[in-house]
């Protein structure tokens, strides 16, 4: 029964997003709006700081009357692509390879220009607390994604674009990210050429590039990076097994879903490195993953000491983390229940799910990276999951 309503619910998403050509919102293009591209209050880091924050966290949505538009999201494209590598490995069918070729090329064409290698950023100009990042400003986070992505691309299609763009890739992760050492010389990668900050799932990320790159590339370089910053955030890890956001002090809060990439990049490292220095550090970071931010019904929690906000990217990661880490047959039974619980309580009567349920208000607003590309990835990892254990 649960894989069949999976699958249902999975067919009404991916109607969505095709309807859509994969374009969206974003709960961070506030910024796109005529009022800050246009007049002078986008010229104030407060009143843009206000602004993106009001577009994310209202329940109505303001993009159309402000002139925001559904746009491609580079990020959310590869996690599309991922998706429709894992349905083609579930079952060959020429549309998903179509897909496949026509996401890729989608994404290359997207491509930042002017630095060491490819890479990519969101299309929206970002304000966050610790730094503003022009539209399209590479990121680690985002370039890592699609490298992962275009990666699959080249296992299915076997096309040396998709390989050589990645190799590229990770020229721009050793050269254009700023590096954050400690004492014993290990590092972190900044989350952009423009900011210093060491924002743990960001440098893992990173990490993540360089070991995905090495598997065919063997530059004993590429591992001997990726493990000072495996390294550097290990020793970050608190005793109970969480990992804080990052260093500064508005960075302390603990989450589901960035400690969900802090375990899938370190295994990612433990599997192409066979480095089980760090298992110790996996096994009571997953331990604490899975018990704390799940409930007995299925709600995941956004936080590590309160539920609310229910966001979407939550059981969409768990899905990603258990199937990357090995662990998915034997956390079978929690995943079901988190999976069915979202189903039922965000997705939508059109197919796509909802941002994030807070305690009285939910927010219905559609958004392309943040949850449709999410919830395609995750459900395409437990179909692959499936057609595995049949």
């Amino acid at each position: 029964m649960n894989h069949h309503q999976v699958r249902e619910s999975f067919n009404r998403l991916k109607a969505y997003c095709e309807r859509e050509n994969f374009k969206g919102w974003d709960p961070y293009d506030g910024l796109n709006s005529w009022v800050i591209q246009k007049t002078f209050l986008g010229k104030s880091r407060f009143f843009r700081l206000a602004w993106i924050q009001l577009f994310k966290r209202s329940p109505i949505n303001f993009r159309p009357i402000f002139g925001v538009k559904k746009a491609y999201n580079p990020k959310g494209l590869g996690l599309f692509l991922t998706g429709y590598c894992n349905l083609y490995k579930v079952e060959k069918k020429k549309e998903y390879l179509d897909k496949i070729n026509e996401l890729a090329q989608q994404i290359i064409s997207l491509k930042t220009d002017g630095y060491s290698g490819a890479c990519w950023g969101y299309n929206f100009d970002w304000q966050a607390r610790a730094f503003f990042q022009p539209k399209y400003t590479p990121t680690v986070v985002a370039t890592t994604f699609i490298a992962d992505a275009l990666l699959e691309a080249y296992e299915v299609t076997k096309n040396q674009i998709y390989l050589n763009t990645v190799i590229s890739a990770s020229k721009f992760v050793l050269n254009d990210l700023n590096k954050s050492y400690d004492d014993d010389d290990d590092y972190t990668f900044s989350y952009s050429p423009l900011d210093s900050t060491q924002v743990y799932n960001a440098g893992l990320l990173g990490a993540k590039l360089l070991c995905l790159t090495y598997k065919y590339t063997k530059d004993e370089a590429l591992l001997k990076n990726a493990k000072k910053v495996v390294s550097y955030v290990c020793k970050k890890q608190n005793a109970d097994g969480s990992w804080s956001y990052g260093t500064l002090p508005f960075h302390q809060w603990i989450d589901n879903f960035h400690t969900g990439y802090n375990l899938e990049c370190i295994h990612i490292y433990r599997q192409v490195s066979n480095d089980a220095f760090y298992d110790h550090q996996l096994k009571i970071g997953m331990d604490y993953y899975l018990k704390t931010f799940f409930t007995p019904e299925g709600i995941s929690k956004y936080y590590n000491d309160q539920t609310f906000p229910i966001d979407i990217h939550a059981p969409a990661q768990l899905v990603v983390t258990l199937s990357r880490f090995g662990n998915f047959n034997q956390n079978k039974d929690l995943i079901d229940k988190v999976l069915i619980w979202t189903i039922n309580n965000m997705q939508s009567p059109q197919g796509y799910f909802y941002y994030q349920k807070k305690k009285l208000v939910t927010s219905r607003i559609s958004y392309i990276r943040w949850a449709q590309s999410w919830m395609f990835y995750a459900f395409s990892f437990y179909l692959l999951e499936a057609s595995e254990n049949e």
